[in-house]
């Protein structure tokens, strides 16, 4: 009886939420995900937890399933801080991220049937893979608690030294993930109907 009495507490507990946290609904993530140009400095990011972020971003649609995207993760310091003078004008605003991760995709796959391109499009699609698959990281990042920022502006044939990527592979970003110190405020978008239209 005491068993059973144990097991209708416990049970009570979880449909009240007890103390478990609630993971946010998508919707919350939209909202809530920002580009962040302030990080709290002394925060770290274990490996485990860039594991499971980046095994998110396996789930990613890409072309006939070829999944071209790779990253190159920053998390020891010698490494972090090397990347920090390859990133030009963004190195002061993420100083105090923990974790930068390089984007790069395999080229000559997405897009490319028996080594020849299908259309005029040819290599953008492995761009266009990667960046679906860095949508899917910074979302994940966001649910977990983390935020990003994806740069552009990046060093790529030094950090294609410092990682040592392979020539196939195209460096399409910098992301750095923290947490933020600031909240951002909201940015403006444009009116849905100047992009998109309906017939």
């Amino acid at each position: 009886m005491k068993r059973i009495s144990i097991l209708l507490c416990a049970l009570a507990l979880v449909a009240c939420g007890g103390d478990q946290a609630t993971s946010p609904t998508l919707d919350e993530v939209f909202a809530s995900r920002r580009s962040i140009r302030a990080y709290e400095a002394g925060k770290t990011i274990s490996e485990a937890e860039v594991r499971e972020l980046l095994t998110a971003t396996q789930n990613a649609p890409s072309w006939a399933n070829m999944q071209p995207s790779k990253y190159y993760v920053a998390i020891g310091e010698e490494k972090r801080e090397a990347v920090l003078d390859l990133i030009g004008g963004n190195k002061d605003r993420v100083i105090n991220a923990p974790v930068f991760l390089v984007s790069t995709f395999e080229t000559g796959k997405s897009g490319f049937f028996r080594g020849n391109p299908v259309d005029a499009t040819g290599d953008l699609w492995g761009a266009y893979d990667n960046g679906l698959s860095n949508a899917y990281l910074i979302l994940k990042a966001r649910a977990m608690g983390f935020d990003t920022l994806i740069m552009g502006m990046r060093n790529a044939d030094e950090l294609r030294k410092l990682f040592e990527i392979p020539d196939n592979e195209t460096i399409l970003a910098v992301i750095a993930l923290g947490y933020r110190a600031q909240d951002p405020n909201t940015p403006v978008h444009r009116p849905l109907d100047e992009i998109a239209k309906f017939y």
